[in-house]
């Protein structure tokens, strides 16, 4: 009986304690709706305090980031004014990857006045109509969330004729929504090719102009690898620009109407709420995102190397397989493919890290913020006090306006409520697609300074500033400020076009590395002066040329020399174009310039018969014949072709660098000879003494700096040169008979050597006879 008297004592105080602490619980609650009560009743008090201060807020803000501006613009200009100091003083401070700063938007603002050239453009109206069509589409989007908010609000109140109607305005709106995402697929994929277009075009006639291709891969050491560049890098700026102004500008039209549709619905304090808290977490998305421009841009670069090493296995083939160098090839070519997808996996690993925390806050974060302001009104209607409260503090409705004017119903309240909940996850999706687009414009930047580094190289190239390493004896002269060769390639002479002569006056021959080979070249050739120019490897007669033929900057001096029309080089292997066995001998013309010119295939025909080559029109099928003729011509015929070619156009002067190495003499002496019946001035570079006979004028190198120009008589130079080399031979067998007289001196004295010892071993023997003697003598004496 005690025992369950004791139980009823504990649980009666345990009932007593357990309603104690609901009290104290429900007491808490009731203070904390008081207090929550009183809070919004306070606010509803001075809701235009709020708002003004909110609007004071943002004025500040928008005058500090003005003043930021201003002040980053002034630092970048003491920053421009500081490199041009240094520049001017010789240092050159680099600008290491690409950068969201003044550099990417001067870059931009270059690049799209090439893309996009007036206003008066098809870009331009293209650009017009996209914009039309995104603004069309925002509205599409405003439309539709109005729509969908009525829909469930009929499903809600059960009204079947309206949920109706609203299904088919549904299915109305659908129509022009598909038809305009359709066109703004089409129209940026239209603008992304005219952009490309138009700067392919640019940079084809930067490219392809005064020579410009050879001196940016020979002159120049800046670009290394402009094929992909033009090909590659352009189409993924122009791709990337197309993406980007639909990517950013649709994102921002959405953002700013959709935040004039919530401020008119959820108040403009909701708002300013919802962006204080997009701005934190942007601006810590700002802090934590990679240098995704730099990063695109190194890729670039690397992609570029291992494009350019397969290149440059293709060009070299043969003799890499001569030296059975694949091996080494191999290495080069795993090595540079490594390193870019080391650098790829890198890229991938930061983007995982920059997906999650980029997807948790634009899609989660922002969307459950969004939610509560959505909510919160509502809620806020339904505390104690708030309906009933006095006439100053009803404007709570307007401050929760969640319920908009349409009061309280549960049908009004569900259509506001998903209106604005679409609204809000529209203006999320939209702010983050703005943060998406921050990453393709730091890619945009790379692709931007890649191109526009391309552009500023063509410029200077074009103009004739050329940056070269030097290395040797050249860097050693570069770094001595006294030095009279030191900055030699940095200088340039003249060049004076004349009626038909050629003249160099005191002309530096200068190597591509920037030492200098002749110090002043200085001779004159008029036509029928034919030239033939000889010298050890590297003493500067292809310099010569290439100096001649415009390839090479005067870096001194002054040259004379007839156009460019009136000089035809023909080098030791011919370059065969693609296209038929006539362009082959018409290059660099087409089938218009020659038949302005009055040639038909006959003569063509005559021409090829000249070289012993008019079996090859029938061998290969005829004139219009397409192939591949680098290989399936020999290296004679190669050669054989190229001398058609300059039968062809008849210039006054030919430069002829060893054209005709893999010929036999009795084509090369016909060669010669037509060329020479055609008025056709020769400047031959050759060893081959069968070719003196040729020329009556000489310049050789010593190759040590000197020179000598003179006339040339072939029968005297060949009579000489075999009396020189007989002379070499007598002195050599001079050489060889001295050296047989030492050889028989010292077998000589080895013979003398040796009989001496001889002699030396014998008088040994003989004394140690005398000496067993007179011991044999004592002993006798002694018996």
């Amino acid at each position: 009986m005690a025992a369950i008297n004791g139980d009823l004592l504990v649980g009666a105080a345990a009932n007593r304690v357990q309603d104690a602490l609901y009290k104290h619980v429900h007491a808490f609650k009731r203070r904390q709706l008081a207090l929550l009560t009183k809070v919004v009743l306070v606010y509803a008090r001075h809701q235009k305090t709020v708002q003004r201060s909110i609007v004071a807020v943002i004025c500040l803000g928008i005058l500090e980031r003005l003043h930021k501006i201003f002040k980053l613009m002034t630092a970048e200009r003491k920053a421009a004014a500081t490199a041009a100091d240094a520049a001017s003083k010789g240092k050159v401070k680099t600008r290491v990857g690409a950068q969201l700063d003044k550099q990417f938007f001067d870059n931009m603002k270059r690049l799209v006045a090439i893309v996009i050239p007036g206003l008066a453009t098809r870009e331009f109206g293209m650009l017009l109509a996209h914009t039309a069509l995104l603004v069309f589409r925002t509205f599409l989007s405003v439309t539709v969330a109005a729509l969908d908010g009525q829909i469930v609000s009929s499903l809600v109140r059960l009204n079947g004729r309206e949920f109706l109607t609203g299904i088919a305005k549904w299915m109305a709106v659908a129509v022009p929504a598909t038809l305009t995402n359709s066109l703004l697929a089409y129209l940026q994929t239209m603008l992304s090719i005219r952009f490309r277009q138009n700067l392919t075009e640019h940079v084809h006639r930067k490219y392809l102009s005064n020579n410009t291709y050879y001196a940016l891969g020979n002159l120049d050491d800046r670009i290394k690898n402009a094929d992909q560049l033009i090909a590659v890098d352009i189409m993924k700026f122009s791709s990337s620009l197309a993406e980007i102004y639909s990517n950013l500008a649709k994102p921002t039209l959405d953002a700013f109407v959709y935040n004039i549709q919530l401020a008119k619905s959820l108040g403009v304090e909701s708002l300013f709420g919802i962006m204080v808290i997009i701005q934190m977490s942007m601006g810590m998305l700002r802090f934590l995102t990679p240098p995704f421009g730099q990063l695109v841009a190194q890729e670039q670069k690397l992609e570029g190397e291992f494009y350019f090493t397969h290149s440059r296995l293709i060009e070299h083939a043969e003799e890499v397989a001569l030296y059975r160098g694949h091996e080494a090839e191999k290495r080069t070519i795993t090595r540079r493919y490594l390193r870019l997808v080391r650098h790829i996996n890198r890229i991938f690993r930061l983007n995982v890290f920059y997906g999650m925390l980029e997807d948790f806050i634009v899609k989660y974060f922002w969307g459950a913020a969004g939610l509560v302001a959505c909510a919160a009104p509502v809620f806020a209607e339904r505390l104690p006090g708030v309906k009933g409260a006095a006439p100053t503090s009803s404007s709570i409705s307007d401050v929760a306006g969640a319920v908009g004017a349409g009061g309280s119903s549960l049908g009004n309240r569900t259509r506001d409520f998903i209106t604005n909940r679409r609204l809000l996850l529209s203006g999320s999706d939209a702010l983050g697609r703005m943060m998406y687009s921050y990453k393709e414009i730091v890619e945009l930047a790379g692709y931007a300074e890649r191109v526009t580094d391309l552009l500023a190289v063509l410029d200077d190239v074009g103009e004739g500033r050329y940056v070269k390493t030097r290395v040797g004896k050249s860097a050693e002269k570069s770094l001595n400020p006294d030095d009279e060769e030191a900055d030699i390639v940095n200088q340039r002479g003249k060049q004076v076009e004349s009626e038909d002569d050629v003249e160099f006056i005191d002309v530096p021959i200068v190597s591509p590395n920037g030492d200098v080979l002749v110090r002043k070249l200085s001779f004159h050739v008029k036509p029928g002066m034919h030239l033939l120019i000889v010298g050890p490897n590297g003493c500067g007669k292809s310099s010569m040329f290439r100096i001649l033929g415009g390839l090479w900057p005067v870096y001194g001096g002054t040259v004379r020399k007839p156009s460019m029309s009136q000089i035809f080089y023909i080098p030791q292997r011919p370059y065969l174009p693609i296209g038929s066995l006539r362009d082959q001998i018409i290059y660099p013309d087409c089938v218009a310039d020659m038949a302005a010119k009055g040639v038909t295939d006959d003569d063509l025909f005559d021409i090829l018969s000249v070289v012993q080559l008019g079996h090859v029109v029938e061998r290969e099928g005829g004139w219009d014949t397409v192939k591949l003729w680098r290989d399936a011509l020999s290296g004679g015929d190669k050669q054989r072709v190229a001398m058609a070619r300059l039968f062809y156009h008849r210039p006054r002067y030919a430069i002829m660098d060893e054209c005709t190495s893999a010929v036999s003499m009795d084509v090369e002496r016909i060669m010669y000879t037509h060329a020479t019946s055609l008025g056709i001035t020769l400047l031959t570079v050759s060893h081959r003494q069968s070719l003196w006979q040729y020329h009556n004028y000489i310049l050789q190198y010593d190759g040590q700096g000197g020179y000598m120009f003179s006339k040339l008589d072939p029968e005297r130079r060949i009579a000489l040169l075999e009396e020189k080399q007989q002379i070499e031979q007598e002195l050599a067998s001079i050489k060889e008979l001295e050296a047989r007289l030492h050889d028989l001196e010292m077998e000589r004295r080895i013979a003398l050597l040796e009989e001496k010892q001889q002699i030396e071993q014998e008088l040994a023997s003989i004394k140690e006879l005398e000496a067993r003697l007179h011991d044999l003598e004592m002993q006798v004496s002694a018996y």
